[in-house]
């Protein structure tokens, strides 16, 4: 499960899917022009969200 931590004051949050409730993946997503966004994405394939944000920046998640 891909959790997300807060680099300003270490808060942490781990995410699942309400649809069939597994934990979200950690991926990465290629925009049009090149540049990537981390994203949470649903093993099974009911979507994607971007990454949660605190302390007004994104959170980041290791890629394993």
């Amino acid at each position: 499960m891909a959790t997300y931590e807060c680099q300003s004051c270490g808060m942490s949050v781990n995410a699942t899917c309400a649809k069939c409730n597994e934990p979200l993946m950690n991926d990465i997503l290629i925009k049009d022009d090149g540049s990537e966004v981390q994203i949470s994405k649903c093993p099974t394939g009911h979507g994607k969200i971007k990454s949660p944000m605190c302390c007004g920046s994104d959170m980041t998640c290791s890629i394993s």
